[in-house]
């Protein structure tokens, strides 16, 4: 005969894998949007690269001569801002480990450092660009 305390124990084991297994993938969905996001920021900074180099075609196209310096500060803010994408990806694919590793010893605590990375970039970027653009018109 089996033991009723054994068949218990087995029990409570598969529904403690089956509660893990939906952290893990809550956890793999944060991760893949952490992507997202860094991938949208990193094109973001891409247009906004190549923003200059756009104004100056279309003026040329339009038969306007456009002084714009060659590179200036669109050049500058889009690098940064795919260097900051590229930066969240690395750290959010940090975070997903250390927070995979956490659950599956039962001691998950959370983190804020790559929250506040991202809302201090968000901030410093949206700052960036009301000064620049206040200062286009």
């Amino acid at each position: 005969m089996s033991d009723p305390g054994l068949i218990e124990m087995d029990k409570e084991k598969k529904t403690v894998k089956i509660r893990n297994r939906r952290v893990h993938m809550a956890n793999e969905r944060t991760f893949l949007a952490w992507i997202r996001t860094s991938i949208g920021i990193m094109a973001f900074g891409f247009v906004v690269e190549r923003f200059s180099i756009f104004v100056k075609q279309v003026s040329y196209f339009l038969g306007k001569e456009v002084s714009l310096p060659s590179r200036g500060y669109s050049a500058a803010l889009g690098i940064s801002l795919v260097a900051l994408g590229a930066l969240m990806g690395v750290l959010s694919f940090i975070r997903y480990k250390k927070v995979e590793k956490q659950i599956d010893e039962d001691t998950y605590r959370s983190s804020l450092i790559l929250d506040i990375l991202l809302t201090i970039s968000v901030l410093a970027i949206g700052i960036f660009l009301v000064i620049y653009l206040v200062h286009s018109i």
